[in-house]
């Protein structure tokens, strides 16, 4: 019987690749977490702070620096940050350097409730908690706040946060009621009322046409009302 020494060479090729590979994973699961370092993801990384990450872990976890790896288990600490607030999204892993990454993005407020509660609403159209460490400067939502106002109000705010001149030049919406939305601007006397949700997009473009011909003429100061509630029109009452 011819013996096919090739054949027997990569057997043995495998099975060694296979033992490192083991001896490896062994020696890098019986290694401590030297370090753990959190990284902010996007351009919101306001409201929580590397100190406070390390402390809800140890808070909720108990301590990880220094801890063997294989006692670490990786969901329970995602779940544990995403159990913060501020969180909307985390990531947890470890490298062979014995580093616990923590990737975290936190959640974004688009408006400010302020009412018997004080709270923000984010960009998923959920409430919110004040935080300590930042104050966001994003439109006050005043007036009667219910369920159905607020989710009114943000859809408002997104559209207000797709235009580039109503991102930067409305500072609240006043909820007068269910389906009566009232925009206050940052430089203007006048208040827009804005009537409900619908047809938004009519409503703006009447909105900006009238506002460039009044700038033009130098008359916006005149105004104490712009009404955008009747279809396909400009109302003004003047001061």
């Amino acid at each position: 019987m011819q013996v096919n020494w090739n054949h027997l060479k990569l057997v043995f090729l495998f099975l060694t690749v296979i033992a490192l590979y083991s001896f490896a994973d062994y020696r890098s699961s019986q290694k401590n977490v030297d370090d753990i370092v959190v990284k902010f993801l996007g351009d919101n990384d306001l409201y929580l702070t590397e100190a406070s990450v390390n402390k809800l872990l140890i808070q909720n976890y108990g301590t990880v620096k220094n801890r063997p790896k294989e006692e670490l288990v990786l969901n329970t600490i995602e779940e544990v940050l995403l159990s913060n607030d501020m969180v909307k999204n985390a990531q947890v892993y470890l490298t062979v350097n014995g580093e616990l990454i923590s990737k975290i993005v936190q959640r974004k407020p688009i408006g400010r409730v302020e009412g018997v509660s004080k709270f923000y609403l984010d960009d998923m159209g959920k409430r919110m908690p004040m935080s300590q460490n930042h104050s966001a400067r994003v439109p006050i939502i005043t007036g009667k706040i219910t369920g159905k106002s607020l989710e009114d109000a943000y859809v408002i705010l997104n559209y207000i946060n797709e235009d580039d001149f109503l991102r930067k030049n409305v500072i609240g919406i006043h909820i007068e009621e269910e389906g009566k939305y009232q925009l206050k601007f940052r430089l203007e006397n006048f208040v827009v009322n804005l009537g409900g949700v619908d047809n938004l997009n009519e409503k703006f473009k009447n909105f900006m046409a009238f506002y460039a011909k009044a700038a033009k003429d130098k008359s916006l100061e005149k105004y104490a009302i712009v009404s955008l509630e009747f279809s396909n029109q400009v109302v003004c009452t003047k001061i």
